[in-house]
């Protein structure tokens, strides 16, 4: 039987692991993230040009919803393979297929040069990226998560999530600073493919930092003992289906209100300080940059926090306090004072990192080894198409229907409520060792 204790790496190769990770995760996130901020400012005028303002933003988020619904097939993939094969090539595949496309993005013509063409090429660009982020989570959280200890297991796992935050506010920051120094005229004209392009670099980076990280001890250890185990031929995704049904459940309702009050804050603010509120696209932009700064935090301490109180009530916490927040969000962004805007969005972020620290962990030790890439990522991308995809296309839907962001709050409170009674469903994980028990994880640790 292989022990948490006894493939513990040394200390000073698990900080060299979550940095590979999350330098990794930050890249891959930028670039999906800078697609959103291009589709609520640039895409909908560029791609979708004959269309009122608001009919452009809905299309336009439409391709960026595509993106989502490719990546459950990702997680399905990468998830078996991973399986399969390891941790360590799927994460350098995903890096490379993630950054490929983002790059041609920044090459594709637009619709007044080759029509149709253009947002035909967009979305299947669109479609690689999310194939490739469906990959991306579930290799770069399982890789620290095995390599880790219990005791410290939220903590450190909770590094590649903050990769979520750091790609954001990479991506905001190269708009906002493309923003202050252009005009609107040349932003659109060809700024925005500044940051798109910048990709490339962004990869072969990650690249260099990735290619030198060991594969998850766990996962070797756990193919040696298959190799005597007939039973473990069996695809990954069929053992998940036929034994962890209720897991990937939880994995799924946990991230309801984790996905769509993330994307509410960070993609829908723009549509909607832009818009109703006539404010300039650098309010918004700043804002989600200061914001994001402290997100970036917020997630290790709470990831550190559940390995002290426990996964379930760190997690509960945060998706009661979004629900809760939605309904003050919206009446700060109305004063349209920058410094209430900023708050606003800053506390939203706090209050999902209460969920979003805790989460690496906590869908880690939901699976077993020899199923956990499959598992944690089908439950995770799943909920990305059910939530995220839809997040800002709902959101910009009910504003234009209803004219009041107090249903958009509505909306975040019923996915809260949703991710309150899937979290209360699961057991708590804190403190399972991570061996290869596909069956249960070890008794947690008594508070």
């Amino acid at each position: 039987m292989v022990t948490a204790l006894s493939n513990s790496p040394a200390p000073r190769s698990l900080p060299r692991i979550v940095a590979a990770s999350l330098i990794g995760t930050t890249i891959e996130w930028y670039d999906f993230f800078l697609y959103g901020s291009a589709a609520a400012l640039v895409f909908n005028k560029l791609f979708f040009p004959y269309s009122d303002p608001l009919t452009g933003t809905l299309l336009a988020f439409g391709t960026y919803a595509i993106g989502f619904g490719a990546r459950p097939l990702g997680g399905l993939v990468f998830g078996h393979f991973g399986d399969r094969v390891g941790r360590k090539k799927l994460l350098v595949l995903s890096l490379l297929l993630m950054g490929g496309a983002t790059f041609l993005i920044g090459l594709l013509p637009t619709y007044a040069s080759v029509g149709v063409a253009a947002p035909v090429l967009l979305t299947v660009l669109r479609l690689v990226q999310g194939f490739a982020l469906g990959g991306e989570w579930g290799g770069a959280v399982l890789i620290v998560s095995e390599h880790g200890d219990p005791a410290r297991r939220g903590f450190w796992a909770s590094w590649p999530q903050a990769g979520a935050p750091g790609g954001n506010l990479l991506a905001t920051a190269v708009l906002a600073a493309l923003a202050a120094v252009q005009s609107d005229v040349d932003f659109l004209a060809w700024g925005w493919r500044v940051p798109f392009l910048l990709s490339g670099l962004l990869v072969l980076l990650g690249l260099w930092i990735r290619l030198a990280v060991a594969e998850s001890p766990l996962f070797l250890a756990a193919r040696r003992a298959a190799e005597e185990r007939p039973e473990a031929a069996k695809p990954p995704i069929l053992r998940v289906l036929r034994e962890h049904r209720r897991e990937v459940l939880v994995a799924m309702g946990a991230r309801m209100a984790e996905n769509v009050s993330y994307y509410v804050i960070t993609a829908f603010i723009l549509v909607y300080l832009t818009g109703p509120l006539g404010l300039p696209k650098s309010t918004g932009l700043n804002a989600v940059l200061i914001a994001s700064v402290v997100h970036f935090a917020a997630i290790p301490f709470w990831g550190a926090v559940s390995d002290r109180l426990g996964r379930r009530p760190v997690y509960l916490a945060g998706a009661v306090g979004v629900g809760v927040w939605s309904f003050v969000f919206f009446p700060m962004l109305d004063t349209k004072s920058f410094t209430l805007i900023t708050i606003a969005t800053t506390v939203g972020l706090v209050l999902h990192g209460m969920m979003y620290g805790p989460q690496a962990a906590f869908f880690s030790e939901l699976f077993g080894t020899r199923v956990r890439y499959s598992g944690a990522s089908v439950g995770y991308q799943l909920a990305s198409l059910a939530a995220g995809a839809v997040a800002p296309l709902i959101a910009t839907a009910l504003l234009d229907r209803f004219g009041s962001a107090t249903v958009v709050a509505g909306y975040v409170t019923v996915n809260a409520v949703l991710t309150v009674v899937a979290v209360l469903a699961a057991r708590e994980t804190r403190g399972s060792t991570m061996d290869e028990r596909d069956a249960e994880p070890a008794p947690a640790v008594p508070a």
